[in-house]
């Protein structure tokens, strides 16, 4: 989702400054083509204005194309924002209804975030043997028997649309 949310923002990016050229332009052609028509309309004063009513085109297009993209990089962030919440949420409702301690909890949320057993035991400064008998009795009260069913109960959740 960074990923996306970094072609976005210099898609926007690209997108601005090919604006702002295109506006630089239209404005030139626009002075040129006022000038020249004091002198009478030619076919020479035909290509200028019709190269000024292209680039204005180009100018309305590109920043029609900027607004979507500004739009659409501050949906994707605000989308991004809400499943965050809603996993923290959810991950605080099942710990409390599963009964967690509050070290069954931290072990738990290590386990979602991927850590491994000494990873977690590193990170909480406790031998690896009383991570495991944790995860253990977090799993009994998840109803699940690995980290990876775990991470899947969680998923579930998140994904249920209801209709089943």
């Amino acid at each position: 989702m960074i990923d996306r949310q970094r072609t976005l923002e210099r898609r926007t990016m690209m997108t601005a400054v090919v604006v702002v050229l295109q506006l630089l332009a239209t404005i030139f052609f626009l002075v040129d083509v006022a000038g020249d028509a004091r002198a009478g309309f030619g076919s020479h004063l035909a290509v200028e204005t019709a190269a000024a009513v292209a680039l204005l085109a180009g100018v309305v297009f590109g920043a029609v194309q900027l607004r979507w993209l500004v739009m659409r990089v501050h949906r994707d962030s605000a989308a991004v924002a809400t499943a965050r919440g809603a996993l923290a949420d959810l991950v605080c409702l099942r710990f409390a209804e599963w009964h967690l301690t509050a070290a069954e909890a931290d072990v738990a949320l290590f386990a979602l975030k991927g850590c491994d057993i000494a990873q977690i035991a590193s990170l909480r400064s406790t031998a690896t043997g009383t991570v495991r008998a944790q995860l253990a009795s977090v799993y009994a009260k998840a109803g699940v028997n690995s980290q990876v069913a775990l991470m899947a109960l969680f998923v579930e959740d998140l994904v249920d649309t209801g209709g089943g």
